[in-house]
């Protein structure tokens, strides 16, 4: 998933997020979003979170245009596309996730991956980067699109995999933004680089 679980501090923040459910196509992709906005509606309040959705085999560039237009109209302050998760080869959907960044131009691109598959993660990363490079200069005449950072969930299973996440930082040049270190909302964190460091000296 991209973008998919900085909503939370973001809403702890005090911004008005709007979700866009933009994987259209798996099923009860839709459904799982619905039950985290209703979740942290609750937690925040209706006002601060909402879902924007329009069911699914929707073009999800299409669809992301249209909620944006829906939060300028309506002064949300954020705006998270929520896309359908993609092996790198799948040519079809990475020109569909190509074909949405060029045409909205987002402010941040997140590439999201497990911590604890290690040096796959680099080889995934890799691949992914550049096919996105490869498809969006057809997406859209003159455009190339890269990611902008990185999110990495099981953060705290990774012991003495944790190099590769430097190495996924150094490949890129791109930051790791958040890591997922648990099962709740609150444990979605800012990477904590003393703890990195820490571990790769033990």
């Amino acid at each position: 998933k991209q973008w998919y679980q900085r909503r939370v501090a973001i809403t702890a923040g005090g911004y008005r997020v709007l979700v866009v459910g933009g994987d259209t196509f798996r099923a009860g992709a839709v459904e799982q979003l619905r039950t985290h906005v209703v979740r942290l509606a609750n937690l925040y309040s209706e006002d601060q979170v909402q879902l924007y959705e329009r069911g699914y085999g929707k073009d999800p560039a299409g669809l992301a245009f249209e909620a944006i237009k829906y939060a300028n109209e309506r002064r949300y302050d954020v705006v998270l596309v929520d896309t359908a998760g993609r092996m790198q080869d799948n040519e079809p959907l990475m020109r569909a996730l190509s074909k949405l960044v060029a045409l909205n131009t987002p402010d941040l691109t997140l590439f999201v991956g497990e911590a604890l598959v290690g040096n796959e993660a680099v080889d995934q990363l890799v691949k992914f980067n550049q096919s996105l490079i490869d498809h969006s200069s057809t997406a859209l005449a003159g455009t190339k699109s890269v990611i902008d950072g990185i999110l990495l969930t099981k953060f705290d299973c990774i012991d003495d995999k944790v190099g590769a996440a430097i190495s996924m930082t150094y490949i890129t040049g791109q930051p790791i933004i958040f890591v997922g270190t648990g099962q709740q909302y609150p444990d979605l964190k800012s990477l904590n680089v003393k703890s990195v460091v820490s571990a790769l000296l033990r």
